[in-house]
């Protein structure tokens, strides 16, 4: 989901894993949502997983992303994202309007996880713009925060998303430009600073469960969702909102670290299906609609073994569409051959050189 024209030559195990890790995440954080719903004790690793799994993603795409504008840069935008995003909108309106019995289809607003593909256009876009300022991820917390105070911006092409979003991308960016990452890749002792990130999720989790009631008062997996203004979650509206905003993108900010140090440095047996992280995210949806829109998982929230098969299933769901079976099967439609709209080399107009006029005065100098 993430490579671009600003790739190593070569793929660094490190983040194959890290994207496949993040991924399964994804997968896992909607299979317990309906459990987290009615389930005090699925609430726990729900609010963990997405305080922090889809603005890992957004790090990781940031740091995979050049701020060079060109040609290239900006037909791969077209190409992986929003051809692709025309593709699954159509399709998951046509499955939504057979369960619901009457057609509907709105391409400006995103369906379900959509919404990061036109982000990612976006942040890939306005990237050349945001490097050119100082401060560009300061500029970033700040536009972030202060967008939550106006409930006109809604989820129109994913606006009040990608906006609060765009830290994290900017973040990722930030670290491959000051090459911080080199520092860690190359680190020999890390058990001591993997202890450490091990504390943060212990921490993250004691939080979690010590306050549920709390949690769902204060609607956090709707501050999670980053999807809406303030005034619109149950205890917005208040000046200070913007306050709750930078603490929860600070507590983001350490699980990512966090996760970013626990991630396996080496190969390992998932690190090839890092490379399949488009597929999942836009096929896993498609599997976890049904329990979803049929609350069959929600029925059976008082059960116990409903928690661990979700997260089990989840898992084996990553794992299946990461084969390469069902890659090369739905290939031509994840990621689409865009050629044919693509303007071709020689048909682009040559480039000419502006001529200077020769002035009477210039003759005379």
């Amino acid at each position: 989901m993430t490579e671009t024209s600003a790739r190593p030559k070569r793929r660094v195990p490190y983040w194959d894993n890290a994207k496949w890790l993040a991924m399964a995440l994804v997968v896992v954080g909607h299979a317990i949502q309906p459990l987290a719903l009615e389930s005090d004790v699925a609430l726990v690793p729900y609010l963990v997983i997405y305080a922090f799994h889809m603005p890992f993603f957004g790090v990781i795409s940031g740091y995979f992303t050049t701020d060079r504008p060109g040609g290239k840069q900006y037909g791969r935008v077209i190409g992986d994202l929003l051809v692709p995003y025309v593709l699954f909108e159509t399709i998951w309106s046509v499955v939504e309007s057979l369960v619901q019995g009457s057609w509907s289809y709105n391409p400006v607003t995103p369906s379900w996880t959509l919404w990061f593909l036109l982000a990612l256009a976006g942040f890939r876009v306005a990237l050349p713009v945001i490097a050119r300022l100082r401060w560009p991820l300061l500029w970033a917390v700040a536009l972030a925060i202060v967008i939550g105070y106006f409930d006109d911006v809604d989820q129109t092409f994913s606006m009040m998303r990608a906006i609060q979003m765009l830290p994290f991308f900017v973040l990722g960016w930030e670290l491959r430009r000051r090459d911080v990452m080199h520092h860690w890749l190359d680190r020999t002792h890390v058990r001591g600073i993997r202890a450490g990130a091990v504390a943060v999720f212990a921490a993250a989790v004691g939080l979690a469960a010590l306050w549920p009631d709390l949690w769902r008062d204060m609607s956090l997996r709707h501050w999670l969702f980053l999807d809406r203004a303030y005034e619109e979650i149950a205890v917005g509206g208040e000046w200070w909102d913007g306050g709750i905003r930078l603490v929860i993108m600070l507590v983001t900010v350490a699980l990512i670290a966090a996760a970013m140090v626990l991630v396996p440095r080496r190969r390992t047996f998932f690190t090839d299906w890092g490379a399949a992280t488009m597929s999942i995210y836009l096929l896993h949806t498609f599997v976890l609609y049904w329990p979803r829109e049929f609350d069959w998982l929600r029925d059976l929230s008082g059960e116990w073994w409903t928690l661990p098969a979700a997260v089990v299933g989840g898992l084996l769901l990553t794992m299946l569409l990461s084969t390469r079976v069902v890659r090369a099967a739905t290939r031509w439609l994840v990621e689409p051959n865009v050629r044919w709209l693509m303007r071709r080399e020689r048909d682009k107009a040559p480039a000419t050189r502006p001529t200077a006029t020769v002035t009477d005065g210039d003759a005379v100098r």
